[in-house]
């Protein structure tokens, strides 16, 4: 094993792995992080910990990854480019591992104007295959970029990042996720699969490319609660394709009855990704909505989650 981490000890186990989403509140308020934390815990072998998500201020993700993990949740702590530069993100990774995160999940982050600081600056002093690189020289060679000195202290994390399968042009995309495992990324996070089709075909050319014997993939479902959601985004989310089927389902369901339909909907979409090689799990992003996460994970009968010491 590379790092402590039980993620990467399920993942090199060949465990078919669930991980969960965890966003911090807007304000210092840590009883919202344990009530979450205790929907989750259980039912998912990692959870991440956004960082300021959607590009609105919240509580860090180092702070709330040390609330979820005292609770009995492993945290993938996320990193985004947009508000840092490479001194300050290599400062806070040497702190979460001195705090015991294990797991960080390498970002570009969303652009700022999509949040409630529009007029700030970002940064994006180096990129998301830039960051996952600076992570492996910490992890594997102890050493800051551009610097031969050596940590005084390993930094053993297990390292991701995010990949697009449905973002244009369709046929960059495995080569963009080549030079992130060739920048050092040991598992892969995707955006949120709907369009099976799409995915498989993203997927086959990773296997082709050796990609997926490489690094973990595991692939992003989100369960839908009403048919506007869907709507929405089909239309207006980037980087997200829909089949016109499963929004119409979503709208033809009957009226309070949105999210059943979107739970039943999310549960078909992982029973089709558990029979796709090179698939090592699913990342399951109930947006504020972790209470079903619980059900999600019976239902796809990826429940009890799997013991390793």
């Amino acid at each position: 094993m590379k790092t402590p981490s039980r993620l990467e000890k399920l993942l090199e186990a060949g465990h078919f792995v669930v991980t969960g989403e965890l966003g911090p509140p807007k304000g210092n308020n840590v009883a919202a992080v344990k009530k979450k934390a205790a929907l989750l815990r259980g039912y998912v072998d990692a959870v991440n910990i956004t960082d300021n998500q959607t590009a609105v201020v919240r509580m860090s993700s180092i702070a709330t990854a040390v609330v979820a993990q005292q609770q009995g949740l492993e945290p993938v702590m996320q990193m985004v480019c947009r508000d840092r530069n490479r001194i300050a993100m290599q400062s806070d990774i040497i702190g979460a591992a001195a705090l015991g995160i294990p797991n960080v999940l390498c970002l570009s982050g969303d652009h700022q104007q999509f949040g409630n600081q529009a007029h700030s600056k970002n940064v994006f002093d180096i990129d998301s295959i830039q960051l996952v690189g600076a992570m492996r020289r910490l992890r594997d060679e102890n050493k800051l970029l551009d610097s031969d000195e050596k940590l005084d202290g390993p930094v053993k994390m297990f390292i991701g990042a995010a990949a697009n399968p449905f973002a244009e042009p369709f046929e960059f995309r495995p080569y963009r996720l080549k030079k992130k495992v060739e920048a050092g990324a040991d598992f892969i996070q995707t955006q949120c699969v709907f369009d099976l089709e799409i995915f498989e075909q993203w997927l086959s050319k990773a296997r082709d490319l050796g990609l997926t014997e490489r690094c973990h993939i595991l692939a992003g479902v989100i369960p839908l609660k009403s048919g506007r959601m869907a709507k929405y985004m089909a239309e207006h989310v980037p980087g997200v394709i829909m089949p016109e089927a499963i929004v119409k389902r979503m709208v033809d369901a009957p009226k309070g009855k949105g999210g059943i339909e979107g739970v039943k909907i999310c549960c078909e979409l992982i029973d089709a990704l558990k029979e796709m090689k090179g698939l090592s799990g699913v990342h399951i992003m109930a947006i504020e909505w972790e209470k079903k996460v619980p059900k999600i994970v019976e239902k796809a009968n990826l429940f009890p989650r799997p013991a390793i010491d």
